[in-house]
């Protein structure tokens, strides 16, 4: 394994979010959408460096691009399309509906533009969730139930199998994914995280098909060869829990990680005064660009 002692993080947007999340990069229009799941949606733009903030008021699970001027956002009631100009919201679907308590969280596309999204409860009570395709037309179809924490959606380079993890199983799992139906099968473990490494939180896939993984607990992420199940690389983020990672840049050789303020261990506000903030690192190799919802249509 490659511990990347001489990678360090560098802070790219100096504020501290609550439980900061979900960042995506944009790259028709060079933005990194990301969120505050506890209730803001924010736009950075490196190349003159402002993060705008977008306050909502429930909270948020995902944001998904979709144009220039509207995203797709998964909050705790429904998935929405937010028109950024104007702030205004326009509901979609809510494929689980209300009777089951849960909020959406973590989620992404497709390359035919369907949204592959999880829920989880809000208390994260084990095996109360669920995880949902969405189309275009706003039809959500349920492909996974009891799960605990929905978390890191990715596919293969070749788009063949699908990566996703249930957080508090220490382990991600691989389908077999067929893209024209839009359905998953053949179900199987292919990482496990050791004790020692915290639990396993958002996900990305870089442009030689190794899986980085957001190392929650455990202040750092990681990168992992998903068909061996090896650690290839682990690179130390100044905050104790990590949520989720993602490649942007104009050229996607940048790692932008985004981390939580909250739910610290004991003397983690001392030892990470940062955590909360966006940092950005080189790791030496890019990403592959994101899915848009719709995609195509």
């Amino acid at each position: 394994m490659n511990d990347s002692l001489n990678v360090k993080c560098a802070v790219a947007v100096d504020t501290v979010m609550r439980v900061g999340e979900g960042p995506i990069w944009d790259y028709k229009y060079n933005r990194l959408l990301w969120i505050d799941t506890q209730g803001s949606l924010l736009i950075f733009t490196p190349k003159d460096g402002k993060n705008r903030e977008i306050k909502l008021t429930k909270q948020i699970g995902t944001v998904i691009p979709y144009q220039e001027d509207c995203v797709i956002v998964g909050l705790e009631d429904g998935i929405y399309r937010l028109t950024l100009s104007t702030e205004k919201l326009d509901f979609i679907a809510d494929p689980e509906g209300r009777a089951a308590g849960n909020r959406y969280n973590d989620g992404k596309c497709d390359a035919q533009g369907r949204l592959w999204i999880g829920t989880m409860d809000k208390d994260c009570t084990p095996l109360k969730a669920n995880f949902f395709k969405l189309d275009a037309d706003g039809k959500g179809e349920k492909v996974l139930d009891s799960v605990t924490i929905s978390n890191g959606v990715a596919w293969s380079l070749d788009g063949k199998t699908m990566y996703y993890q249930d957080t508090p199983t220490l382990k991600v799992s691989a389908f077999d994914f067929d893209e024209e139906k839009g359905e998953i099968s053949n179900r199987r473990e292919v990482i496990s995280f050791a004790s020692n490494m915290g639990t396993p939180d958002g996900n990305t896939i870089d442009e030689e098909g190794m899986l980085w993984i957001a190392n929650w607990g455990a202040a750092c992420v990681t990168r992992w060869n998903p068909i061996t199940g090896e650690l290839l690389q682990k690179i130390e983020v100044p905050a104790e829990n990590v949520t989720a990672l993602a490649f942007g840049g104009e050229n996607l050789d940048e790692l932008y990680i985004t981390t939580a303020s909250l739910w610290m261990s004991e003397g983690g506000n001392e030892k990470y005064p940062e955590a909360g903030k966006m940092f950005v690192v080189n790791p030496g190799v890019k990403g592959v660009k994101c899915n848009y919802w719709n995609q195509g249509k």
